[in-house]
């Protein structure tokens, strides 16, 4: 039996109605496009804002490719999550908000339903690093989550 999380059904549902079914399918670009969400790039830290009923992702262009997807998945968890401003929240809902955008991060950026399609054999950091276009240690942190929720460890 196959259990998952709201988080990892959310996301699940969200790319195969944007026919992202495969790692190399994961693009900014076509997200936002197939989402409406305006990309910019900028020299400022990576954020998202809100204007009327227009969404707008600004993605730090001194950033990696990588670290660009990266945020843009963290950015996009408070696009389609939160509402109201953040400068105006108590710090404590503020700390909710942000670790709720890096759960949603590493699961948009590695999501598991695209982990449980690799023969086991092929599931190692350096693929998942390869394969969805993160970091390193990210990889290494996105595989803890997915063996320790697996019960493989």
């Amino acid at each position: 039996m196959k259990y998952t999380t709201h988080t990892e059904d959310f996301i699940e549902e969200l790319f195969v109605r944007m026919d992202i079914l495969t790692p190399h399918q994961l693009n900014f670009h076509k997200i936002t496009l197939h989402l409406g969400i305006q990309l910019f790039y900028w020299a400022d830290k990576s954020q998202a804002l809100f204007l009327k009923e227009q969404v707008y992702i600004f993605l730090n262009e001194k950033l990696s490719d990588q670290q660009q997807w990266q945020d843009f998945c963290h950015e996009l968890a408070h696009v389609l999550l939160n509402s109201g401003h953040q400068g105006r929240m108590s710090p404590l809902f503020l700390e909710y908000q942000e670790n709720k955008a890096n759960n949603f991060m590493y699961h948009a950026c590695v999501p598991s339903f695209m982990l449980d399609e690799i023969e086991p054999c092929n599931l190692n950091v350096e693929y998942v690093q390869q394969q969805f276009n993160v970091e390193y240690d990210f990889a290494i942190k996105r595989m803890e989550q997915y063996y320790s929720k697996k019960n493989l460890c």
